[in-house]
């Protein structure tokens, strides 16, 4: 397990057509990212794929700095590094990041999603006390990211499920996490990740419906981004 935190969220980084991979010619970053935190299991090669991901993002931004994906994308890349290699100045690096992000462009569920996470994933590894010395995670932060990620990005089980997870992730008792839960199963699901934050949240009603929220905290750590790398 990373030393700092677990997870942030499959925004535009992590938006994918597909679980596995494309032909090499038709991935593009969103691909190869979400290859990396949802289907890899060595570390080794989901890291070796971020990385190749934070410069191709970074050669888009080269040609056009007003690239809001790629900005994106590249913000999370430099999460996801930090988070398996435990390092704190990446971990900062990606909250500063998210915050100009959200404050460039307002109005993107992803970005707040991936502020919120950031936040939420710091405190479900260390808790609140150290989150906040060590890096500046804030609970309240990150559960009010989340909620206008929910406002801005409609009735989509991407953002629903993701919300879900987060939140029973840190509380596998959480009411409002259970309702969103329930909720993403009926949600829209028009692309792929979509359809994997819906089969996530079915899979969480099974411990949330027999009231075991440590089975759900569990369930909910495994479904998220970099779940699926063994924890050492």
């Amino acid at each position: 397990m990373s030393i700092l935190y677990r997870h942030w969220p499959a925004t535009a980084a992590a938006v994918a057509l597909a679980m596995m991979p494309c032909a090499a010619a038709a991935e593009t970053p969103r691909d190869v990212l979400t290859t990396a935190v949802f289907a890899d299991r060595d570390k080794a090669v989901a890291l070796a794929k971020i990385d190749r991901v934070h410069q191709v993002t970074g050669a888009m931004l080269a040609r056009s700095g007003d690239d809001q994906e790629a900005a994106i994308v590249q913000a999370t890349a430099i999460g996801y590094r930090a988070q398996l290699t435990g390092n704190r100045s990446g971990a900062v690096e990606a909250r500063r990041r998210f915050e100009a992000l959200v404050a460039r462009y307002p109005n993107n569920p992803e970005a707040h999603l991936a502020l919120g996470a950031w936040h939420i994933g710091v405190i479900a590894a260390v808790g609140q006390f150290v989150g906040r010395a060590a890096v500046g995670a804030q609970k309240k932060v990150g559960l009010a990211s989340i909620d206008r990620a929910l406002a801005l990005g409609g009735n989509r089980a991407m953002y629903i499920g993701l919300a879900a997870l987060l939140r029973l992730e840190i509380d596998g008792a959480d009411v409002r996490g259970k309702q969103l839960a329930e909720a993403a199963t009926r949600a829209n699901a028009p692309t792929a990740l979509d359809r994997i934050m819906q089969r996530s949240a079915n899979l969480l009603l099974t411990p949330l419906m027999n009231g075991n929220s440590k089975a759900t905290q569990t369930l909910a750590d495994r479904l998220l981004p970099l779940g699926q790398i063994a924890k050492k």
